[in-house]
Formats: C-alpha cells, sequence, structure tokens
C-alpha cells in the first residue's frame, strides 16, 4: 500500500492515470504525444504505477496496452472506508468509482490483482461452483474441456445456450469462456428493466478471461480480460461496475476463508 501513495503522490504519474482514465488501453507512443513528455520519462513513470499495480498492460500484436486498474483503490477502501465516515475519505471513494466505471477504449475491461494463494486453489475457485456460488452467487454446469457447454445458475436464474462455452482450459494457467445469454427471465431475476436487457441481448457475446501467474511463494497475479464488446457496449459499462466486486470479494474469501460481509 506503500507503494500506491508514493505512486500517487507524483504529479506526473497522476497525469498518466488521467490520460488512461480519458482513453484507456494506451501505448507508450501515445501517452508520450499525449502528455508532451519525454519517452524515457513516461516509461520510469509507468513502471512505479505497475508496480504499485495501479496499471496493469497486456499485447496487443506488437504494442503494449496500458490500462487503469482498480484494485489497490478498492484495496484501500476495503481497509479504510468501510470503518470510517465516507465523507473524511471523499477524495478516496471518488478515485475508486472514477477507476471502476469508465469503460476501457479498446471495448475491453482489464483487471489486475495479487491474491495470496496457489494457482492450483485459484483455479479452483474460479471453476468450483461450491466456491463461486461463496463470492459470486453463481454456478456454472460443466466439465471445463474446450468447446464444451456451460450452464449458468445465479439466484433463481438458468441459462442455457450453445453458445455459451469454455473457450480455452489451461489448468491453473488460462482459463476463457463467453458470456451468459440475456433472455427475458434474467431481467425478472435481477429485477432489471426488460426494455435494457433486450438491448444487451442484441449485442455481440462477449467473452472472458482468467490469466493465473504466479508471484512468489504462495502469491497469484490474477488478470481478468473481458472482451469482445462493441464500441458504444451497455454491457461493457454494466461488468465494469461488477467485476471489481466480484474480484475483491474473491481475493478476501480465498486470504481470510470469508467473503465480504453482504451490504
Amino acid at each position: 500500500m506503500d507503494e500506491v501513495f508514493k505512486a500517487l503522490a507524483d504529479s506526473s504519474r497522476r497525469r498518466l492515470l488521467d490520460s488512461l482514465n480519458a482513453r484507456n488501453g494506451q501505448t507508450l507512443r501515445e501517452l508520450c504525444a499525449e502528455l508532451d513528455m519525454a519517452r524515457q520519462s513516461v516509461s520510469k513513470h509507468l513502471a512505479v504505477l505497475e508496480a504499485a499495480n495501479l496499471i496493469t498492460t497486456r499485447r496487443s500484436g506488437r504494442e503494449k496496452l496500458h490500462y487503469l486498474n482498480a484494485e489497490p483503490i478498492n484495496a484501500i477502501a476495503d481497509r479504510w472506508i468501510t470503518r470510517y465516515h465516507r465523507a473524511r475519505v471523499h477524495t478516496l471513494a471518488d478515485l475508486k468509482r472514477v477507476l471502476e466505471a469508465n469503460p476501457m477504449s479498446d471495448n475491453a475491461f482489464v483487471y489486475t490483482t495479487y491474491i495470496k494463494t496457489t494457482p492450483e486453489k485459484l483455479w479452483q475457485a474460479l471453476t468450483d461452483p461450491i466456491f463461486t456460488n461463496r463470492y459470486w452467487g453463481a454456478s456454472f454446469e460443466t466439465d471445463w474441456q474446450p468447446g464444451s457447454e456451460m450452464v449458468w445458475h445465479q439466484r433463481d436464474w438458468t441459462s442455457k445456450d450453445p453458445e455459451q462455452l469454455v473457450l480455452e482450459s489451461d489448468p491453473y494457467s488460462k482459463l476463457s469462456y463467453t458470456w451468459h445469454t440475456f433472455d427475458p427471465s434474467f431481467a425478472t431475476a435481477f429485477e432489471m428493466n426488460p426494455d435494457d436487457v433486450a438491448s444487451w441481448a442484441r449485442e455481440p457475446r462477449s467473452k472472458v478471461t482468467f490469466e493465473l501467474e504466479p508471484a512468489g511463494t504462495e502469491l497469484v497475479k490474477l488478470t481478468v480480460i473481458h472482451d469482445g464488446f462493441r464500441s458504444d457496449s451497455q454491457v461493457l459499462e454494466g461488468i465494469s461496475g461488477g467485476w471489481p466486486a466480484i474480484l475483491s470479494n474473491l481475493k478476501t474469501l480465498l486470504e481470510t476463508g470469508n467473503p465480504l460481509p453482504t451490504p
């Protein structure tokens, strides 16, 4: 957490975060041009931000793209905002909301967190319905083999569709599958506007990918990439607010044995 505050203390690094907040998924060249800063200076600042986990990166062809990452701000919120009156930490709350609410400019949501666990335990938490129900409230019927169908269960809602598929399954390393179907029963189960849900159903089906990477003894780097959205996607806006809460709950469950308290 000290690295987070150190990174945020520098005005140039805050400018880089502001630039990514305005247009996420930028390359080093784009960030240099946007801020009129030398390439070496921007590279050094990005290294500090990445070390603090305030940004995360991914490759797209030959390009390295940079994204805002909400996880450290969530950690600050979990530590203090729930204990003290929110008015006392209004600035942190605003920053947390900005980082979570803005959809990715390249039509993807990217989020990185570090969890004190093992790849084997994290894989189990991503695939075992006993675990997924505890931190997500959802479970999946599938054998987790590439090409296999997935049946989603959440609350009183069940979704079965031939396009709900496991795409990749490399145990303890990478898991990818297509997102669930939006139908009228989804709107009913989650008390949502049927017209909004019908609009989501007309969008292309997206996919989510979990990348697991050991980061030391009993520590795993988890990167979640949810992509496949069109530029004006309302689904992207929705999942960008939902994933941070799910992943924070997952991290808490694996590190403490209990999920976060229900609000």
